[in-house]
């Protein structure tokens, strides 16, 4: 039963809960019943030796299987009992200390959201960004859609930039040693040996001709023999094939599956804007979220900043947060179910130094700020996700992926905690939506 309650801080509770010693001892004198029905003991048939050899034999094990089963239970039960939903696993104040016949007093130390007194989020004024759609961005448009579907046709010509050019492996020396078995594998490398000028170097050339260069292979690569050594490797020329892309007219259009040019800019022209439309709610969105930060003080987790400064480490940079669209996008990063799981930092959060800690540590509590405002505006507002939302968002991902939605779903179903995530960032998506209905567009007055 739960003894006490104590806040240590606004995100840390202190769980204090009783056992009743009747109880344990039931639960123990139980399993050492159903041990004796099963065990064998020299000189007994099962189920007839003593029970007091049976403790005696047995007892500490039972005991350890008996709190490994009654303390969560109990754990539980006083969550509910004291309405906490923690979002962190409890750690234990002290070990467990379990004396026969006793009741068995723990505390725990828990981590809980913050409560956020007076929280508003409507009215909030945001910058109206006006969007156009010009005749050179639908020419850009069409430029890259004529560019997919170039042709590259065999030339015997000298190479120029926009060429498709293939490489015949001639030769390598590794400087200062002679060893053949270092010249088969940089064969063996493939694209892996082309220095990123190789298209500089090919200018001007034909068939047939020979380029010579030197390298030193660095740490990146496949094959670790070769790390840190320098060969001179040649190549030869083995194919030149010229791009040549069609005509803006009619036909390209129809090769798109419009009926003409007019027509592929008026669909265009509806994409663009579509685009621009998106990309403007997200900055909006991302005012939205800055402003609720700056105009609401709360404490969050330490649990949880640890885990989204991991999670900025592994993605290996840090979003400019001055930016609007890079704001836009950190509510997404910020699950609360998956950066809340576990207090324990793990290796590689210990392995951070200090200044490197620092550097990501603002950021990280920007976008659990931002998760956590997300999370209770949702609550307060009864936002859930259906069943129908989450095949729609399926069924989107599928068509951006050129999948089937039956592959898509089996991997949301198949992969551990990736459903949730998924409903997660659909419900973020609707109360973003939420708050961007309720905010006050300022139009910028014509000077």
């Amino acid at each position: 039963m739960l003894k006490s309650i104590e806040d240590i801080n606004t995100t840390k509770k202190r769980l204090t809960i009783e056992i009743p010693s009747d109880v344990l001892e039931s639960e123990i004198g139980n399993s050492l019943s159903n041990l004796r029905q099963r065990v064998r003991l020299p000189g007994f048939r099962p189920g007839k030796a003593p029970i007091n050899l049976i403790e005696k034999r047995f007892g500490k094990e039972i005991e350890s299987e008996v709190l490994e089963k009654v303390i969560p239970q109990y754990y539980n039960n006083a969550l509910k009992e004291a309405d906490i939903q923690p979002v962190s696993f409890p750690e234990l104040d002290e070990d467990v200390d379990y004396k026969r016949k006793n009741p068995l007093l723990l505390s725990f130390t828990v981590e809980v959201l913050p409560k956020i007194e007076n929280l508003t989020y409507e009215n909030i004024s945001i910058k109206d960004l006006p969007i156009t759609v010009e005749d050179p961005d639908i020419d850009d448009a069409i430029k890259r859609l004529q560019d997919r579907k170039a042709v590259f046709e065999i030339a015997d010509k000298p190479i120029e930039m926009d060429d498709l050019v293939t490489f015949d492996y001639v030769d390598s020396e590794i400087v200062g040693e002679d060893n053949p078995s270092l010249k088969e594998l940089i064969a063996q490398m493939g694209n892996e040996i082309f220095p990123p000028d190789i298209m500089e170097r090919a200018m001007g050339k034909n068939k047939g001709d020979i380029i010579e260069f030197t390298t030193t292979f660095d740490d990146a690569l496949h094959k670790k023999e070769l790390v840190g050594k320098t060969a001179t490797i040649k190549l030869m020329i083995k194919e030149v094939k010229k791009k040549t892309l069609p005509e803006i007219d009619d036909d390209l259009a129809k090769d798109l599956g419009v009926d003409t040019l007019s027509d592929l800019k008026v669909q265009l022209k509806e994409k663009i804007l579509s685009a621009k439309e998106n990309h403007i709610k997200r900055i909006q969105k991302a005012e939205i979220l800055n402003k609720l930060i700056e105009s609401h003080a709360f404490d969050v987790p330490e649990s949880m900043v640890k885990r989204q400064i991991e999670t900025l480490m592994i993605e290996g940079n840090l979003p400019d947060t001055s930016s609007g669209e890079e704001q836009a996008e950190s509510p997404a990063d910020a699950k609360v179910g998956d950066v809340t799981t576990d207090t324990s930092p793990s290796e590689k959060t210990k392995e951070l130094s200090e200044e490197m800690k620092g550097k990501y540590q603002e950021k990280a509590l920007q976008v659990v700020k931002a998760s956590v405002l997300i999370d209770m505006i949702g609550k307060k507002e009864g936002i859930i996700v259906t069943d129908s939302e989450v095949d729609e968002r399926i069924s989107l991902l599928a068509q951006n992926m050129s999948a089937t939605p039956e592959a898509v779903r089996n991997f949301y179903m198949y992969q551990e905690g990736a459903l949730d995530r998924l409903k997660k960032s659909i419900f973020e998506d609707k109360v973003l939506d939420l708050l961007l209905s309720k905010a006050t567009i300022e139009k910028e007055e014509n000077e």
